[in-house]
């Protein structure tokens, strides 16, 4: 048993009331995945950091939030689920109240490192009630719900950051996260039934430590690959080995031992697997859209901060326009023809994305960005349900943190995969572009053209080059969107694994899962 009573699934205050909590858990923590970026060169300032020490700000965090989502399902089971939430809930609000206090980098990379620490099992606990406070029936409007939070936090998260940083200061970037803590630990105080704890499940010490190791090296990788070059850099050459070494130990341990760190029965469920492929693919789309859209807004077209964030919260309305719909559009369309839906939608839009230019106009932004958003709320909802539709209840919790996990793992990659396309992109492109500016080309050569550039000048010379870095970025961007945009339509036919939703939800409405808990 992995849930409150079976009385507990009935509408009322308190199912409610648990809901805002899960909901305001699940904001703090996904706002605090991006809201923080914006506001790194104000904190370089003020705590008098080099641009390699501000970075750690960023990859403590991330590092310490992949370690610890692993456990969750384990400690949650073992310690109860109400007592985790409370005190990872409370731990994170607290960690983000020192991260608003620090007074150096020192103490700022230790409290981010808490706050990822206690932050990596909110997302994972908060579905996981969500999936047990509601019945079979009304489960895609719970996590029509849920992903509200999920998907609003990083679209809205930059947004929100430069508002705070530039009308007060970087602090509040932090400590806008009290009063979500406070609702959400009070409210799970007094809403929130305990859950029966698994005494006699042993824990994986060894196993654990082999994915630490494994999950952490990657992830340090990741984030510093592009600033120390990739495979040139020894350090990330070293993570990478250590890292497959680690996963190598790892599943050779998890396949030899009675207890192993992950519940391979999560991975008997055809359902549960599709929706980990799916949710990778999210994370990778997600957040590799979200690392290009921001820097092109603002070093290609030239928008201010606040501007472009405004102009990023507009996929955000598409996003929460799409969840607010697909809880009633899966009573009569199959979960697979929504998601199939949902990523037509976002590859269409990216195929857009590839002919903006640096005189796009607001308009055109913003369409693109709400159906964007659109198709990413087509998505993310049935894949949140498909993947526990017919999951054993004793194993939800261990997959809410698998699926918590592979969506932060993928945006890493996503993230790396498309800056380090995009850096190598504007090079190689700048360099060819460059091959052409020089007196022999006619173009430069017409009367129009040669009052405005003339190459014997320093303005002249100046001019043309930042033209034609303009338009390499403008072509990498491209190449970027591009590259996504290949990317989903190849998953595209992966849709077609998923089973018949509506089939199964009759089947199970029918049989003695009717109330969801067992």
């Amino acid at each position: 048993m992995s849930g409150p009573d079976a009385s507990l699934m009935v509408p009322g205050l308190r199912r409610n009331m648990v809901t805002i909590c899960a909901m305001t858990a699940t904001i703090m923590q996904a706002l605090d995945t991006t809201i923080a970026n914006v506001a790194l060169p104000y904190m370089q300032g003020t705590l008098s950091a080099s641009q390699d020490q501000i970075n750690w700000v960023l990859t403590s965090y991330i590092v310490a939030a992949a370690i610890m989502t692993a456990p969750v399902g384990w400690i949650a089971n073992r310690f109860g689920r109400k007592r985790i939430f409370i005190i990872c809930s409370a731990g994170f609000t607290m960690a983000s109240v020192l991260c608003g206090l620090a007074q150096d980098i020192n103490q700022m990379v230790l409290f981010r490192l808490l706050q990822g620490v206690f932050g990596a099992a909110l997302v994972p606990l908060s579905q996981s009630v969500m999936l047990d406070y509601y019945t079979l029936q009304e489960r895609a409007k719970a996590m029509s719900i849920w992903g509200m939070g999920v998907m609003m936090g990083p679209i809205m998260g930059p947004s929100l950051g430069a508002w705070l940083t530039e009308t007060y200061s970087w602090h509040w970037v932090f400590f806008v996260n009290l009063p979500f803590g406070a609702i959400t630990v009070l409210g799970l105080i007094v809403f929130m039934d305990e859950t029966r704890k698994d005494l006699s499940r042993k824990f994986d010490w060894f196993g654990f430590a082999a994915l630490a190791v494994a999950i952490g090296s990657l992830q340090l990788a990741l984030d510093r690959g592009e600033q120390l070059g990739w495979l040139e850099s020894n350090e990330i050459l070293a993570e990478f080995i250590v890292s497959a070494a680690a996963f190598y130990f790892f599943l050779t341990h998890s396949f030899t031992t009675s207890t192993p760190f992950i519940r391979f029965g999560l991975f008997r469920d055809r359902n549960f697997v599709t929706g980990c492929m799916f949710m990778i693919v999210m994370g990778l789309v997600l957040f590799s859209t979200m690392a290009l859209a921001s820097p092109y807004m603002q070093n290609v077209i030239g928008y201010p901060i606040i501007t472009a964030g405004l102009l990023l919260a507009s996929r955000g309305f598409g996003t929460f326009f799409a969840m607010m719909l697909v809880g009633r559009m899966m009573r009569y369309f199959e979960a697979r023809t929504l998601i199939i839906a949902g990523l037509t939608l976002t590859a269409g839009s990216l195929f857009q994305m590839t002919g903006w230019t640096d005189l796009t106009q607001v308009p055109e932004i913003v369409t693109v960005s709400v159906i964007q958003g659109f198709g990413f709320g087509l998505v993310f909802v049935p894949l949140s349900t498909v993947a526990f539709l017919t999951l054993s209840n004793e194993l939800r919790t261990d997959g809410t943190a698998m699926l918590t996990l592979m969506r932060n793992v993928a945006s890493s990659v996503g993230i790396s995969v498309v800056i380090a396309e995009l850096t190598q992109g504007t090079r190689r492109t700048y360099a060819i572009l460059s091959e052409h500016i020089n007196p022999f080309n006619h173009a430069l050569q017409m009367p129009g053209v040669s009052g405005m550039i003339n190459l014997s000048t320093d303005t002249g010379r100046a001019m043309a080059d930042r033209m034609v870095a303009v338009q390499a970025q403008i072509i990498a961007f491209a190449h970027d969107y591009q590259l996504v945009m290949v990317f989903i339509l190849c998953t595209i036919p992966l849709a077609l694994l998923i089973g018949s939703t509506k089939a199964t939800l009759r089947k199970q409405a029918a049989g003695p899962e009717h109330a969801v808990m067992e």
